[in-house]
């Protein structure tokens, strides 16, 4: 029997990141290429500027084949990286879903060495970095928040803010996501675990960021980010919601 493969949805959330989103989408769909032709690719405007909305409008108009391939999700305001990845999980089709950020500090190329690890039994393949390449502060806070989410999550994976992931779209018929901010990444991993989902790991590269800005792991949103995954925390591990 012909093996059918999977269909990919690619998604990206976009704030404001013009100057390195159209070359991130063009190496996201010559790398799909490759293995199936059943793909589409979505975009998350997440409330950005004008000049950056027009702007990615322009480049998907240009990247487009016969105007269905990509889409565009548009917030008028902002709803958080959280809410962002939400909408794009739900405007997603296909059988996979891959995502990552439009920061270019992840290779869409590598999403081949996820798709080596993904078998019918797993719900994740989760990257993480080899090495990470941020200006020491970030590189401080990232270690914080991960010695803090592994100490009080116990999540099976090394890494659980490398925003470089293959989901198994079916995933989503039992994980609810509810996360508004970066903490949908720990919400997202704890509750494919908890319904009993495989996940494996890879190592992928990290680059030094050339446009944009981070909006999670800097010291002046680390008390709100505690407080954040502390609510999520008692979400999960108190009251023991997981649906809602």
């Amino acid at each position: 029997m012909k093996h059918t493969p999977p269909s990919i949805s690619v998604m990206f959330p976009f704030l404001n990141d013009w100057g390195t989103v159209g070359s991130l989408v063009a190496l996201a769909i010559e790398t799909v290429k490759k293995y199936t032709d059943d793909w589409e690719v979505v975009i998350v405007n997440d409330g950005s500027l004008m000049s950056n909305r027009e702007a990615l409008e322009m480049i998907v108009k240009l990247l487009n084949e016969n105007g269905r391939r990509i889409k565009i999700v548009t917030h008028e305001i902002n709803r958080g990286y959280g809410g962002a990845l939400r909408s794009g999980f739900a405007k997603a089709t296909k059988d996979l879903v891959f995502y990552t950020d439009c920061d270019a500090q992840y290779d869409p190329r590598e999403l081949s060495l996820l798709l080596k690890k993904m078998t019918p039994q797993t719900g994740l393949v989760n990257g993480f970095k080899i090495k990470r390449n941020d200006p020491p502060h970030r590189v401080i806070a990232g270690r914080l928040y991960h010695y803090l989410v592994k100490a009080v999550f116990g999540l099976p994976v090394r890494d659980t803010d490398c925003d470089f992931r293959l989901i198994r779209r079916s995933v989503f018929k039992k994980v609810a996501l509810y996360e508004n901010t970066g903490t949908i990444c720990v919400e997202l991993v704890d509750k494919i675990n908890r319904f009993g989902y495989k996940i494996s790991e890879v190592p992928v590269h990290h680059f030094w960021r050339t446009s944009g800005k981070s909006q999670f792991f800097n010291f002046r949103r680390l008390s709100a980010t505690a407080d954040n995954l502390f609510r999520l925390w008692w979400k999960l591990r108190v009251k023991k919601d997981y649906l809602h």
